[in-house]
């Protein structure tokens, strides 16, 4: 009979400590049957079970002694609890971010975890800028498909209460499979409206953002909130759509999703319910693959104040995600769409991952997650993608690290 053998090293981090350990290990012929080491702020965290079928008291004198030349703490454990020799696989991934993330929130993070029979297996930080995220991958005890919507539930409730984005997915080859990205435009990739920042130009813009805005909370069909607005624009002069493009302000760490994503092999595009003369110019710059807006009516240099073929709207938007999918070769379930209105609640819904950022209450209701901190690059977290990561990515690309 073989004694199993808890062996918990913990200190400075520093060259050489697990050759140590290892060492002695060798020497006493043991078999290693589980092996876990974390690095938090210098500090480690070496954790190896083994087992030996002789003299485990006098294995633990070589660690203690091997450790201490190291300058290292060890705890060793003669006995212990060996029947799980291999880690499940946890059920679902749960990302944390808030700015900050308070232990007072996190406590409440836990608990409700706790009270639902869901185990925490394994912490870590994906960013520390401009939110502070965690990755927490968890195991569901009753992993069915009510306790999974109970789970998203209850952590939604959390997350309102204590001021807490909360994404939960499941964990698996489908998280790590994602391959294209659909973005919204207005308030979204950029800041701002479109049309408003047009109808500024016509002096209605009060208008135009009252019918925008109802169109938002899903109280207007959007088809006939676009042409309502767009008929305001009549008379406008081309030369317009030119100085608006040229003013559009990408939504902070936009340009770091996008070009994070596209080093990763995404596809990446946008699915529009404003106009492609305004967003053809963004779409080149940011290297999109896709691009999908409607077509404003010129004539003589003018707006007529009409929207020329079929408008891209909530239905349109999803089939537009659905297009673009098929032309990649991408499976939907390895899709991911990010929007912010009602508009938006059909490409979110037929997407493998929907995201509402800073959104409406109508679309954060049937999204897979909401992200109400205004930094686009929080999408990335979601997605698995550290901040470490993509500073790594940047420095060998030699960008400068700018953190405003």
């Amino acid at each position: 009979m073989k004694t199993p053998v808890l062996i918990t090293v913990t200190g400075p981090d520093k060259p050489g400590v697990s050759s140590v350990l290892f060492a002695v290990l060798t020497r006493h012929g043991v078999d290693v049957l589980d092996v876990e080491q974390v690095v938090i702020r210098g500090r480690l965290v070496l954790g190896a079970l083994v087992s030996t079928d002789h003299d485990p008291e006098g294995l633990q004198d070589s660690v203690e002694q091997a450790m201490a030349t190291v300058s290292m703490h060890v705890e060793v454990e003669i006995g212990a609890d060996s029947k799980r020799t291999s880690r499940l696989e946890s059920s679902h991934v749960i990302i944390v971010l808030g700015r900050p993330v308070t232990a007072r929130a996190f406590t409440e993070v836990a608990r409700k975890l706790a009270s639902s029979g869901v185990n925490i297996d394994a912490i870590r930080g994906v960013a520390d800028y401009p939110v502070t995220g965690l990755e927490l991958r968890v195991s569901v005890a009753d992993d069915t498909m009510d306790s999974d919507v109970e789970l998203r539930a209850a952590l939604a409730e959390v997350s309102v209460r204590v001021g807490l984005d909360i994404a939960v997915e499941r964990a698996g080859l489908t998280r790590r499979a994602k391959r294209l990205v659909v973005f919204d435009v207005d308030s979204t990739l950029i800041q701002g409206e479109v049309i408003e920042m047009l109808a500024a130009h016509v002096g209605c813009e009060e208008q135009v953002k009252e019918i925008t805005d109802a169109a938002m909370r899903g109280e207007l069909d959007f088809s006939e909130s676009l042409r309502r607005r767009v008929a305001l624009l009549e008379g406008l002069d081309e030369k317009a759509l030119d100085e608006v493009a040229a003013n559009l302000e990408l939504t902070a760490g936009a340009r770091t999703t996008i070009r994070t994503l596209k080093r990763l092999g995404f596809r990446c595009g946008v699915v529009s319910g404003g106009f492609t003369k305004v967003i053809e110019g963004l779409v080149e710059e940011l290297g999109l693959d896709f691009c999908a807006a409607n077509q404003l009516e010129i004539v003589d240099g003018k707006l007529t104040g009409k929207v020329v073929g079929d408008i891209v709207d909530r239905a349109g938007k999803a089939v537009m995600l659905r297009r673009f999918a098929e032309e990649a070769g991408v499976p939907l379930a390895q899709t991911v769409a990010v929007g912010d209105g009602a508009n938006d609640i059909d490409m979110l819904g037929a997407a493998g991952l929907g995201v509402a950022f800073n959104a409406k209450p109508a679309l954060r209701e049937v999204a897979d997650t909401a992200l109400s901190h205004p930094f686009l690059d929080a999408v990335l977290f979601v997605l698995g993608v550290t901040r470490a990561e993509v500073e790594a990515a940047d420095a060998a690309d030699g960008l400068e690290l700018t953190r405003l």
